[in-house]
């Protein structure tokens, strides 16, 4: 492409990684300063930092800026991501302790925070980056609580058998975990200093740093009247990256890639699917570069399985597929007690998704079998499978008619105008 590329953004840095913040920026083993993403050679655009997009103009072709200034476009690729959800009572949130964790300036902060030595933290939401954060936490010899109102840790985005397996890991690092609660306020001191979280069961925690991690909000919120598909679950886009107007048309001058996006995939029964998952916005990103400067006999779907890993308390955590979408998991490698282990969910007769603690050799296999449309349960055996992994058992997801902040992975629906699917704000 040889014609003049501009980038916009909220946040005054040029493209970084997130991934770092909530582990080893936490654990001071990196500097925030230090997480920008490598480049394989300079990128010649203009950028336009710190100044966020504030609308859209279709039929101009033009985005509008915070500062009132207007970029014209002859293609636009939106990738504006989501934000960290806030504690919703305002006032208990600017409490001076109470911190979300999603971008750099955030991870400072809260880095200092700990550093600071605090009695206790108190973490809302045990999903990734919440179990990450006690993790953290723990790794450092902070004492931290963590509630969640589910049954357990990752429960929302990889159900409650291995929910099971993540609270104990959890309590045998000497985290605090209360799960089965809300919290029902914070309160703060005569200065405005966090000092107590309130929990549904009547309990009080006395905390001087509490961590809000309630999951995502997609940021589109600057889309409204624009006329494209937009709201609190994405931009709705084909398999091409091009965004869906209202209508349920889609455009050939508007793409969207990453967190924000939600497009069919074949695989997973032509449903949309949101990722918040490094890797798919980095396929996605590609795919939709290649269609914008391609003419549409060239162009080409995003196809990507989705895939998505973690790190907590020394064990490495990775998936593939779409767990939330399984109704019965098998553990066809390893064993749940030694935390070590392939667990492998089906959905109507075939294998959906695979997840692994400590044991990712297995999953390019698995992956294969997914994008194969493999049955399920695995008849197979397996070197090291033990007899717990020889029939399927119900893999206990939540009821998804209520808020979890859990799923990497959203099965939202099948067209831009589907309005089945009603989002809950949440209550903790």
């Amino acid at each position: 492409f040889a014609g003049s590329l501009t980038m916009i953004g909220d946040e005054p840095y040029q493209p970084y990684d997130r991934p770092p913040l909530s582990k080893a920026v936490l654990l001071g083993k990196a500097s925030p300063d230090h997480t920008e993403l490598p480049r394989r050679r300079d990128i010649d655009a203009t950028w336009r930092l710190g100044v966020a997009a504030t609308g859209l103009d279709l039929a101009a072709k033009r985005v509008r800026l915070a500062d009132g200034d207007e970029v014209p476009y002859d293609r636009l690729l939106i990738a504006t991501g989501v934000r960290a959800r806030p504690w919703p009572k305002e006032e208990e949130a600017q409490l001076d302790g109470v911190f979300v964790l999603r971008t750099r300036d955030d991870a400072v902060r809260l880095h200092r925070r700990l550093k600071a030595a605090p009695r206790r933290v108190f973490v809302i939401g045990a999903g990734f980056t919440g179990s990450e954060i006690a993790s953290a936490c723990r790794d450092q010899g902070i004492a931290v609580s963590v509630a969640e109102r589910a049954d357990g840790p990752l429960v929302g985005a990889l159900g409650g058998v291995i929910g099971a397996v993540a609270a104990e890991l959890h309590r045998d690092n000497g985290v605090d975990l209360r799960t089965g609660v809300m919290v029902t306020g914070l309160e703060g001191d005569s200065v405005g200093r966090v000092r107590a979280a309130h929990l549904s069961d009547g309990s009080v925690v006395e905390t001087d740093v509490v961590v809000v991690s309630l999951g995502a909000t997609r940021n589109t919120d600057w889309l409204t009247g624009s006329g494209l598909g937009a709201g609190p679950r994405g931009i709705a886009c084909d398999a091409g990256c091009r965004a869906f107007d209202f209508r349920g048309i889609v455009t050939d001058d508007v793409f969207v890639a990453g967190d924000v996006a939600r497009s069919p995939h074949p695989l997973f029964g032509y449903q949309f699917l949101s990722l918040e998952h490094w890797g798919n916005a980095v396929a996605q990103a590609e795919v939709a570069a290649h269609n914008m400067i391609s003419p549409s006999s060239d162009r080409r779907p995003h196809m990507w399985v989705p895939a998505f890993w973690s790190s907590q308390f020394g064990v490495n955590i990775k998936s593939i597929g779409v767990p939330s979408m399984g109704d019965e998991i098998m553990i066809t490698q390893g064993s749940l007690a030694e935390r070590r282990f392939v667990g492998v969910y089906g959905y109507q007769g075939r294998i959906i998704a695979a997840v692994s603690f400590d044991n990712t050799r297995w999953l390019e296999f698995y992956e294969r079998q997914i994008e194969m449309g493999a049955p399920f349960p695995v008849e197979y055996p397996t070197v090291d499978r033990r007899p717990e992994g020889r029939k399927p058992v119900p893999a206990d997801f939540p009821d998804p008619s209520l808020p979890t902040h859990g799923p990497t992975v959203t099965l939202s629906g099948y067209s831009p105008s589907d309005r089945r699917l009603v989002f809950t704000p949440a209550r903790h």
